[in-house]
């Protein structure tokens, strides 16, 4: 008896629901006009770096320098944390005359930027003081991390940036003498770990693995003055660049080895499926060219983008060696490096915004860490101690009220290594400045009565009292 009160249920089950208020239906938004569906190119010359649109090939300079001030590493497209569309990182390394004992002159840093061209703003990532080399190189990235080689000589070491983290330090992929050397020359697309390097010693190329910290196999046999090289978004393609002859384009298998590999493995360790490369045998572009300093795929990898010989050059990727480029871009300039973000569909090139000088935060750091007067001079300057601690200030912290490096504080809170620098302060750590909310007290002592001060590279003021985004480095005496 009760079967028919169950069908009865659900008739008026049914029923209820076909009474209900239809769900509203919303309609997509329609297509910016005039979307950088075609992306951005962004380069690097002696004037600062820039950004064009390859649709009308319009040019807008976005961090303006005087020239001969920096030698520059990248730029690099990349994400940055709570925003829609990616923005632009670079290096810079003071290359202006550098102070000595009895001279006046500049205290060399390297700094790592972040540009956002649609806000026009720049922020300081990191800093670290380079007295030995001419700044990073091979400034590599994806939509994880971003690696880079510092160093000179013997003691090239490999860092990277986790792009997904909202702060943080650098960390060491490679550092001689426990690892080897490698130069950076390329990183898988998307969220890769995988960052190309090419030893310093030896020539050779490998995948070093930003995740696992360990080396594999690299899937090209590539000359060991070949280099740098950029592999396509769908990690199909890869356009090296050549010693001579210009470039080469060659399919790639840039998925993750299923097997890690130290530099003595088989280079025949299995790998995960991708796409199938639109190119499937080497072929060169345009041979009649030198070394290309720098190179980069359109979104669609219809295109390569070259920096050539203080212009940008663009090529379709599967027209034959010698075909002469489509579009030549910044005739008569100093462009070296170059970068094609992927398409913007939230952004028109009216959108695009300069940013400051990184000049200004460059100087004021260095106005910021000079030493007080009665300390900078010959007989003081051995006598002086400088003391140093890193808190994060975006909460309150004892750290930001010391006044003096007394036995009791040392013991409870560990300073950095720093020291006296001719007439400045520095820390002495490789990217032992960071940007964000980062801040850093200082005490100066011993040649002097004891003196405190706070100094961010962006801004002295803690996060906490909801400083100024784009302030300039200073420093707070308190």
């Amino acid at each position: 008896m009760r079967k028919p009160w169950v069908g009865l249920a659900a008739v008026l089950l049914l029923g209820s629901c076909s009474t209900s208020p239809a769900a509203a239906v919303h309609s997509p938004l329609p297509p910016l006009t005039g979307a950088l569906s075609q992306g951005l190119i962004a380069f690097v010359s002696d004037q600062g770096v820039g950004v064009i649109d390859p649709a009308s090939g319009k040019a807008t300079m976005v961090a303006p320098w005087q020239a001969g001030t920096f030698r520059v590493a990248g730029p690099v497209w990349a994400p940055a944390p709570k925003l829609d569309h990616p923005v632009l990182y670079f290096t810079v390394h003071d290359d202006r005359p550098a102070e000595t004992r009895t001279s006046a002159g500049v205290l060399p840093y390297d700094w790592l930027l972040r540009l956002d061209p649609f806000l026009g703003t720049i922020e300081p990532v990191a800093a670290s003081l380079d007295q030995q080399s001419e700044g990073p190189i091979g400034l590599v990235a994806n939509s994880h991390y971003l690696a880079l080689t510092v160093g000179c000589c013997a003691s090239y070491e490999v860092d990277a940036l986790d792009l997904t983290q909202t702060a943080g330090a650098l960390k060491v992929l490679a550092r001689p003498p426990s690892q080897p050397a490698f130069f950076t020359q390329g990183a898988a697309p998307g969220d890769s770990g995988l960052v190309a390097v090419r030893g310093v010693g030896t020539g050779a190329w490998y995948w070093l693995n930003a995740e696992a910290g360990v080396l594999n196999p690299f899937p090209l046999k590539l000359g060991p003055d070949d280099g740098p090289l950029a592999i396509s978004a769908d990690g199909t393609l890869a356009a090296v660049a050549l010693p001579d002859h210009g470039a080469v384009i060659q399919p790639i298998n840039s998925a993750l080895p299923i097997a890690s590999a130290s530099p003595s493995a088989a280079a025949s360790s299995s790998a995960s499926p991708q796409a199938t490369p639109s190119i499937t045998a080497p072929k060169r572009v345009n041979s009649r060219m030198m070394h290309p300093d720098g190179l980069a795929w359109s979104p669609d990898a219809s295109q390569l983008a070259v920096a050539y010989s203080g212009e940008i050059q663009l090529y379709p990727a599967s027209a034959p060696d010698g075909t002469q480029p489509t579009k030549r871009l910044l005739i008569g300039s100093t462009a070296s490096g170059v970068a094609w973000s992927a398409p913007i569909a939230n952004k028109t090139y009216a959108s695009v915004r300069p940013a400051a000088s990184p000049q200004v935060m460059v100087d004021a750091l260095l106005a910021a860490t000079k030493l007080p007067a009665q300390a900078d001079t010959p007989a003081n300057r051995p006598l002086t101690k400088v003391y140093v601690w890193q808190f994060d200030s975006s909460i309150p912290s004892p750290v930001e009220s010391i006044a003096d490096a007394t036995p009791d504080v040392l013991a409870k809170y560990a300073p950095m290594n720093a020291g006296v620098v001719f007439h400045h302060w520095a820390p002495l750590d490789t990217w032992a400045l960071l940007g964000g909310c980062y801040r850093y007290r200082i005490v100066i002592t011993g040649s002097v009565a004891p003196s405190a001060t706070t100094v961010g590279l962006a801004a002295n003021t803690p996060c906490y009292a909801k400083p100024t985004r784009s302030s300039p480095p200073t420093s707070s005496h308190s």
